[in-house]
């Protein structure tokens, strides 16, 4: 993540939750012309921050994109995990053979198709930059792309844990800032 001083200077970063993709492929193709070969002198240098937004961007641009996705977990199961040191998924998961996640703006649709009236549910935010390959976009629900994780995750990979509580007509209610 960049810090907000060279946040500031590039404008909106994709880690905030009004990310707008057509501004980071604006920011991809500012990166790209600003990697000309220029003059060796100090005015002309390519500050740190436009190397490294260039790299992420075309390292995985889809990572600029949802920089978290989320698990809807049992908290018991979740518990087992953090004591054993990997999360291995849930039954379903381990039939379909990956870990089903949903970006933030599926997290609410998962939650209401798939865990209605569940008590004791977690919801658990992960930094997809920890994840490497075994993380795929694969398409799901009406053609939408979700995360799967073809491995077990490692729970350091984790950024927030939040409860889920019930709502009174059984739905989830999901923190403010998940998109």
């Amino acid at each position: 993540m960049f810090p907000a001083k060279l946040a500031a200077r590039i404008g909106s970063t994709p880690y905030q939750k009004d990310f707008n993709p057509l501004l980071a492929e604006m920011r991809m193709r500012f990166a790209q012309s600003c990697c000309q070969p220029r003059e060796p002198d100090a005015k002309n240098r390519l500050p740190l921050f436009r190397i490294v937004l260039y790299v992420e961007a075309r390292a995985n641009p889809a990572r600029l994109c949802v920089p978290l996705i989320y698990k809807i977990c049992p908290e018991a199961l979740w518990r087992e995990a953090e004591m054993s040191g990997r999360f291995n998924g849930a039954p379903i998961d381990l039939a379909d053979g990956y870990i089903h996640f949903s970006t933030g703006a599926q997290a609410r649709e998962t939650a209401a198709k798939h865990f209605v009236g569940q008590p004791s549910l977690l919801l658990i935010a992960v930094d997809t930059a920890r994840l490497g390959e075994a993380l795929r976009h694969e398409p799901s629900r009406g053609g939408a792309l979700f995360p799967h994780l073809y491995a077990a995750l490692d729970p350091k990979s984790v950024r927030w844990i939040a409860p889920l509580p019930l709502a009174v007509d059984g739905t989830h209610l999901f923190p403010e800032d998940v998109a």
